[in-house]
C-alpha cells in the first residue's frame, strides 16, 4: 500500500471506532463522572474533612490524579476489548484481516481510537473535580502524556485480552482481577510514606503506582518517585505490549482458527 492509501485505511478505522463510542455517549463517557463524583462527594465532604492531610494535600486532592486514573485506564481497556472483540464475534475482522490493511495500521486504529476516549474520560473528570475542590494543571504537558500515553497502553492490553478472548465474558476477567486490584494497589488512596516497608516495597512493584506517580506531580506538582523513573516504566511497557500485539496479529492467534 502506498502512504495515501495507508493514511486512508488508518482514517476509516480510526474514525469508525471513534463514533462508536461517541454515538453511546451516554454509557461511555457519563458513568466515570457519576462514580468519580461519588467519590468526590463521600470523600471530599463526608469523609475526607476528618482525615489528616496527605504530604499537605487534602485527602480529595490527593486522590484527585488516582481516581483519574482509575477511569483513563478503564475506559481506554474496555473500548478496545469490546470492539475488538465483537469484531471477531461479527467475523469483521476477517475482511480487514485479508485486505492489504497492515497490522500496524489495525493496532493503531484501535489503539488511538481507545486513546482518545481515555483523554476525553480523564478531562471531563478533572473537570467535574473543579466543582467540589480547587485544583489546577501546573504541568500540562506532563499531564496531558500521562494521560495519553497510559490510555495508548492499556488500549494495547485491551486489544491483546480481545485476541485471546473466546467469548464475551473473558474481556472482563483482566479488568476484574488484575486491573481492580492494580489499581487500587497502586497509591491511589494513599502515600507510600504512611504504609509499612512490606506494603510500599509492593506498591513500589505495581506500575500503576508509576502512572499515578506520573499524573499527580502534572497536577500537584507532587512525587513519590522520579517522574522520569514512571517515563521510563511507561514507555517500557507500551513498546513490549506493541511488540506482542503485532506478533500476535501476524501469526493470526485467536484469529485464524
Amino acid at each position: 500500500m502506498t502512504l495515501k492509501e495507508t493514511l486512508i485505511a488508518f482514517w476509516t478505522l480510526f474514525s469508525k471506532e471513534c463514533y462508536r463510542f461517541l454515538r453511546i455517549w451516554g454509557q461511555t463517557l457519563i458513568p466515570p463522572i457519576m462514580t468519580s463524583s461519588l467519590y468526590f462527594l463521600i470523600f471530599g465532604n463526608f469523609i475526607g474533612n476528618r482525615i489528616e492531610n496527605i504530604n499537605g494535600f487534602t485527602l480529595m486532592e490527593f486522590m484527585t490524579p488516582g481516581l483519574m486514573m482509575m477511569s483513563v485506564i478503564s475506559a481506554s481497556y474496555m473500548n478496545v476489548s469490546s470492539s475488538f472483540y465483537f469484531s471477531k464475534f461479527q467475523r469483521s475482522i476477517e475482511e480487514l484481516l485479508i485486505s492489504p490493511t497492515s497490522n500496524h495500521t489495525i493496532i493503531w486504529g484501535f489503539v488511538l481510537a481507545g486513546s482518545l476516549r481515555g483523554v476525553i474520560v480523564g478531562v471531563l473528570i478533572f473537570s467535574t473535580a473543579k466543582i467540589f475542590i480547587d485544583i489546577n494543571i501546573l504541568h500540562p504537558m506532563t499531564f496531558f502524556f500521562f494521560l495519553f500515553v497510559t490510555s495508548a497502553l492499556f488500549s494495547l492490553a485491551g486489544l491483546i485480552n480481545a485476541i485471546f478472548a473466546r467469548k464475551f465474558d473473558d474481556i472482563s476477567i483482566v479488568p476484574t482481577f488484575i486491573l481492580t486490584p492494580l489499581s487500587y494497589l497502586g497509591g491511589v488512596f494513599y502515600s507510600v510514606q504512611q504504609i509499612s516497608e512490606t506494603w510500599a516495597f509492593f506498591t513500589r512493584f505495581n506500575p500503576i503506582f508509576y502512572l499515578v506517580n506520573g499524573l499527580r506531580f502534572s497536577i500537584l506538582d507532587l512525587s513519590e518517585t522520579s517522574v522520569n523513573i514512571s517515563f521510563v516504566v511507561l514507555s517500557f511497557l507500551i513498546v513490549t505490549l506493541y511488540i506482542i500485539c503485532f506478533r500476535l496479529l501476524e501469526k493470526g492467534v485467536g484469529l485464524k482458527t
